[in-house]
């Protein structure tokens, strides 16, 4: 088993249905065309520092990645991580999208947190 969250470069505006509504878009095969935003570069190569998607360490034990490389689009990175990922993991993943102000949206209950 696995599960999914998702870090999305929304509008500081956006509400939890347009972050919902991004990912349908995505999920649809939907995706903008621009240059990367910052922000979820800049998450991408914090997370990525300690736990490889590419590589053979990305299929090491203890890497947390159920998929790897990671879905990976100029405004949002989409994870799939293993079931027994460790909680330091998540703790990771949360202050780095707080930190980069991202939209995290976890995909098992539609939840979508903003920790900025």
């Amino acid at each position: 088993m696995s599960f999914d969250l998702v870090v999305w470069a929304m509008d500081r505006t956006a509400d939890q249905d347009a972050v919902r509504a991004a990912n349908a878009r995505c999920f649809s095969g939907d995706h903008p065309q621009r240059a990367a935003d910052p922000r979820v570069v800049a998450f991408y190569d914090a997370v990525t520092s300690y736990y490889p998607d590419r590589g053979p360490r990305a299929s090491e034990a203890g890497s947390p990645w159920a998929s790897a490389p990671l879905h990976a689009e100029a405004d949002h990175i989409h994870m799939r991580l293993d079931e027994n990922c460790a909680d330091v993991v998540l703790e990771m993943i949360e202050k780095y999208a707080a930190q980069f102000h991202l939209d995290l949206l976890d995909l098992q209950d539609g939840s979508v947190y903003r920790a900025f």
